[in-house]
């Protein structure tokens, strides 16, 4: 594997964390350290050894020392993950969270106005 498709490989997975997750940053490292948890754990791993990978493809002497395999792995589980992602889809999911949890809170405190009025038997 050259040291052009490896960088190939980060620039790509770099790109998704852009478009899906709205994480900007200048390297694939800068992107995944502003992302944080909001990649699963083993996605994070693999795509900081992808980008570490991309790194030492720079360098000849190292391009030797990486194992293949690993990076086509490493591609494979960042692709597997980020393409599933839909950033449409995160923003309309957090919208209904946001709106459930005030129609729940509006919920509690109608029943709770309710109550004190029964209670002090206005009804």
């Amino acid at each position: 594997m050259s040291a052009v498709t490896i960088t190939q490989m980060a620039d790509r997975v770099s790109a998704l964390v852009e478009q899906r997750l709205g994480v900007r940053g200048r390297s694939l490292s800068d992107k995944l350290k502003r992302a944080g948890r909001r990649l699963p754990k083993a996605v994070r791993e693999a795509a900081t050894y992808l980008a570490d990978a991309a790194e030492m493809a720079q360098n000849p002497k190292l391009l030797v020392r990486l194992d293949e395999t690993e990076v086509a792995r490493a591609y494979d589980v960042c692709l597997r993950h980020l393409n599933r992602l839909n950033s449409g889809e995160r923003q309309k999911t957090a919208l209904v969270r946001v709106a459930a949890s005030v129609a729940f809170a509006m919920l509690v405190v109608v029943t709770m106005v309710v109550v004190m009025i029964y209670w002090r038997g206005l009804v």
